[in-house]
């Protein structure tokens, strides 16, 4: 584990430099990362949004025919405020958003999408989701319980649901990169890297099948902050789904990672953990802040992590050679 940085980051959750802990058995990482924060603090930094803000948990029942299934479903949507209220009941981090459904034959399949604070917040809405299920069997007897968890969620799966509705903070992060900047420090071209954003990460993507994602190596970044920062390193598969956007304006490069499944928490399993505590601490991610604040910054230095990592990567594969060159001199000497 090392520190990367100082990274650079704007907008409406944080402005200021931190440092970025990653913990990576590819040593190439953190200098990858560090150029990319050097890069975009010669142009002014990274500005972040978080864009959205939920967990889900998806709850399956069994009706005893279509029929049934698909009045109930109709059903439940008219009481959808008994349902939140069940959901919410007992927990004062909880807050219930919206209910997606989907029904199969005589399967009724509910999705819960539920706030959950400055925890990550799997248990609180597995917690919530059981509330749910206890109110839907006394509420509409006709059904039978199937399962707490049935896929539609999704947790720790590459799917289109999460690509399009998202799960956890749902991040943006941006930077215009004047292009002299580009040459000196990436040692290529803004168009280059627009370029091979749409053939690699677009058009590579496409015929690879990908789902709701287009990028080269969100994965490795995420990976080394969930580690270091104490959250489940499963999630990086939801996780890694995300776009790379990338265009000229007025000669500079506009460069953007959405990234709509980042899943972290500053409370909850393994933060106790004493390089985790200190990790959290540097970030400044254990104030005295609103309830979910401190997991929207900590959401937002991941996503500017990313944006560093993405944009040193793709510079380094308009260069042939440099990529192998960069591993073999740091992981071979």
């Amino acid at each position: 584990m090392r520190s990367v940085g100082p990274v650079c980051i704007t907008g409406p959750v944080l402005d200021e430099e931190v440092m970025v802990p990653l913990a990576t058995y590819e040593s190439p990482l953190w200098p990858s990362v560090q150029r990319g924060a050097r890069v975009t603090a010669q142009a002014g930094g990274i500005r972040t949004v978080i864009h959205d803000d939920r967990m889900s948990r998806s709850v399956l029942f069994e009706a005893p025919d279509n029929e049934t299934a698909s009045h109930t479903v109709h059903e439940i949507r008219i009481r959808k405020e008994e349902l939140a209220a069940a959901a919410e009941a007992g927990s004062g981090y909880t807050t219930f958003l919206n209910l997606n459904d989907q029904v199969v034959g005589n399967l009724v399949f509910l999705r819960l999408e539920m706030q959950t604070g400055d925890a990550s917040g799997h248990n609180m809405v597995t917690a919530g989701a059981d509330r749910v299920v206890r109110w839907v069997l006394e509420t509409f007897p006709s059904l039978a319980y199937v399962s707490v968890s049935a896929n539609y969620c999704s947790d720790k799966k590459p799917t289109a649901v999460n690509a399009i509705l998202g799960r956890g903070k749902s991040v943006i992060a941006e930077a215009v990169i004047p292009g002299e900047v580009c040459s000196r420090f990436l040692k290529t071209t803004p168009q280059q890297i627009v370029d091979l954003n749409i053939r690699k990460n677009l058009v590579g993507t496409l015929i690879a099948g990908g789902v709701g994602t287009a990028n080269a190596h969100y994965a490795n970044i995420l990976l080394g902050f969930y580690l270091a920062t104490g959250q489940d390193a499963a999630n990086i598969v939801e996780g890694s789904q995300g776009i790379t956007h990338a265009t000229i304006r007025d000669a500079a490069l506009y460069f953007s990672c959405t990234i709509p499944n980042v899943i972290v928490g500053t409370v909850g399993a393994g933060k106790n953990l004493p390089f985790v505590a200190e990790n959290l601490k540097r970030l400044g991610c254990d104030a005295d802040r609103p309830s979910g604040e401190n997991a929207r910054r900590l959401a937002a230095i991941c996503g500017a992590a990313v944006l560093c990592g993405e944009l040193s990567l793709l510079a380094a594969l308009t260069n042939q050679g440099e990529l192998m060159r960069a591993h073999t001199r740091l992981e071979r000497g």
